[in-house]
């Protein structure tokens, strides 16, 4: 299955087009992704009738989050709730472990929709420890390139946690994936792949390039 993570309305709708499986939307490409406007959440959703996951970040940098930007997280939980399909996020502690209070809390929010745990999994110290910690928090998947610096030098360890944990909680393969390498990543048995697809300058998805990474991820 493939996700496409989209800064734009454009983008999103250029990725359904093309034959994505879901939709993680979010702004600022080179930020990594923050939270969308809710226009341009509302005009993604009524011209795309696939997931579109919701990105809640407030800023760049790291995810060790002021009470002030926690609480605008909630806020924007609530307001982008009505329209989306599910929730990407993830707080740390300033040891770097899961801090599970907060990303209890906001799962709660966002409950009955399903939340993913974003590639902040890659700074923890632990992976199995931090598994078990967003698993007891109520995430449903965790978008991950297993703490390397991209998904085919990771592939190995999000293999081995999907392995692990897989009967439990959804791995999703990410950093720098693209359809000259998603196959060979495919050794890990994972459900997921996410990729932004982009190949030009900018932030617009590759129509042709989505194409390309699904015909090789149904390739038998």
């Amino acid at each position: 299955m493939l996700e496409i993570a989209c800064f734009n309305a454009s983008s999103a709708v250029a990725a359904a087009k093309a034959g994505a499986d879901r939709i993680e939307l979010c702004v600022d490409y080179t930020a990594g992704g923050t939270t969308p406007t809710q226009d341009s959440l509302r005009e993604t959703r009524v011209k795309i009738n696939i997931p579109v996951n919701v990105m809640i970040r407030p800023r760049s940098g790291n995810f060790i989050y002021s009470e002030e930007e926690f609480k605008q997280m909630s806020l924007e939980i609530q307001m982008l709730k009505p329209a989306a399909s599910g929730f990407v996020f993830g707080i740390l502690d300033d040891q770097n472990h899961v801090d599970l209070e907060r990303n209890r809390a906001l799962v709660g929010l966002a409950a009955p929709l399903p939340c993913t745990f974003h590639r902040a999994f890659d700074l923890v110290p632990d992976f199995h420890e931090a598994t078990e910690n967003i698993i007891t928090c109520g995430f449903k998947s965790i978008l991950t390139s297993g703490g390397m610096a991209d998904a085919v030098s990771g592939a190995g360890v999000v293999g081995e946690l999907w392995k692990n944990f897989g009967d439990r909680i959804d791995f999703i393969l990410g950093g720098g994936v693209r359809s000259t390498n998603v196959e060979s990543l495919r050794q890990t048995k994972i459900n997921w792949y996410h990729s932004a697809a982009i190949t030009k300058p900018g932030e617009e998805v590759d129509e042709e390039e989505v194409v390309q990474l699904q015909t090789a991820l149904k390739r038998k």
